[in-house]
């Protein structure tokens, strides 16, 4: 069992990369071509967000203060996606982008679920916040795929 203190750490670590993601897929929902792609990544800005909520409403019910920030690490590489934006066109470079992001928050979720350090209460928050990162990455995963075959 874990004390509140533990679970607002792990809790905060996954409120940055989630704001990371929901800005990740802003980026995207901006430079993206198909407007189809555009209506997905804002999809998943709004359930990113949704799940940033909640999260944070986790970490106000333990007492804690809840991030309100993403992480430095992730300014800095949609730094270098724009910029590589602009050399790169097209949707399959910020499918991919999304995809490699997606890779990353579901790790995050991942390990902290399968941690054994969260209680009861903030496992269930984050399991309820990682059926969107899930769908996410899943969906992301589906697209790259499916755009690598078409531009093959």
């Amino acid at each position: 069992m874990s004390s509140n203190n533990d679970d607002i750490a792990i809790l905060n670590r996954l409120i940055e990369v989630t704001i990371d993601s929901a800005e990740g897929y802003g980026e995207a929902a901006k430079d993206a071509r198909n407007p189809e792609l555009k209506a997905i990544f804002q999809r998943r800005v709004d359930e990113r967000m949704a799940a940033f909520h909640s999260l944070q409403s986790q970490v106000t019910a333990l007492g804690g203060q809840p991030e309100d920030e993403g992480t430095l690490l992730a300014s800095m590489h949609r730094a270098f996606v724009n910029l590589r934006a602009t050399v790169q066109s097209g949707d399959l470079s910020v499918v991919d982008e999304v995809e490699r992001g997606e890779d990353r928050i579901k790790a995050k979720y991942d390990d902290a679920i399968r941690s054994g350090e969260l209680s009861a209460s903030s496992l269930a928050a984050v399991e309820q916040a990682y059926e969107s990162v899930r769908s996410g990455h899943d969906e992301m995963s589906q697209l790259k795929h499916s755009l690598h075959r078409l531009h093959g």
